[in-house]
């Protein structure tokens, strides 16, 4: 996981200093771990759906990421969605992070999805290294549970949005029309690449296949 995040932060350079990462309010409250997580093998070889192929497809250009680095992060967000819609997660993770697995707010929230470890650490294995959240598989999952917890707890997607950055009293909710606005991008792109499936598919089998460079 540490090289997939070290691919992850050299494909990113360029997308943050361009302006692509942007963090808004952190977590106010802590939300308890009362939800179990869906079981999440990223890791393994699994198969992403057309939509969250070409979504990754998407990811890829406009972040500058390797699709290979990306391919565990949407398989993640593929399985621990369960009642979420995956392509939402995707929307998170890139107004928290701009795809950035080392991204750390002033409040100590941390890696893809801006989760604070203080208030979520018992939703990562016992075994779970101090640096747990950092691991981008990791990040997706516990920051999905907390996701759909707080959409639940709130009553609505909108308010659960806003309730998971903190900011559930903004008048504007400004944070969830960014995420909403993100989710319309990915679908968007997803339209636009559809003829295209097949040929998407197959260059993303390709990169998982390739070896790795050696200097």
């Amino acid at each position: 996981m540490l090289l997939l995040a070290g691919m992850l932060l050299t494909g990113l350079v360029g997308a943050i200093n361009g302006g692509a990462y942007r963090r808004v309010a952190d977590y106010a409250t802590p939300v308890p771990a009362s939800l179990e997580a869906p079981s999440v093998d990223a890791r393994a070889e699994k198969p992403l759906s057309a939509s969250m192929s070409l979504a990754l497809d998407s990811v890829a250009q406009r972040y500058r990421v390797s699709p290979a680095a990306l391919q565990p992060i949407f398989v993640a967000a593929q399985q621990a969605a369960k009642d979420l819609d995956p392509l939402l997660i995707v929307a998170v993770i890139g107004i928290e992070s701009g795809f950035n697995p080392f991204a750390q707010s002033v409040m100590g929230a941390q890696g893809l999805m801006q989760v604070i470890p203080r208030f979520h650490r018992d939703k990562l294995p016992p075994d779970a290294a101090a640096s747990g959240l950092l691991d981008p598989v990791s990040n997706v999952k516990v920051g999905a549970q907390v996701l759909r917890e707080a959409i639940r707890r709130q009553g609505g997607l909108i308010e659960g949005l806003q309730y998971y950055a903190g900011a559930s009293d903004d008048p504007d909710r400004g944070y969830s029309s960014r995420v909403i606005a993100e989710k319309q991008r990915l679908e968007q792109a997803i339209r636009a690449r559809k003829p295209n499936l097949a040929m998407v598919v197959e260059s993303q089998k390709a990169a998982r296949e390739a070896p790795p460079k050696t200097n």
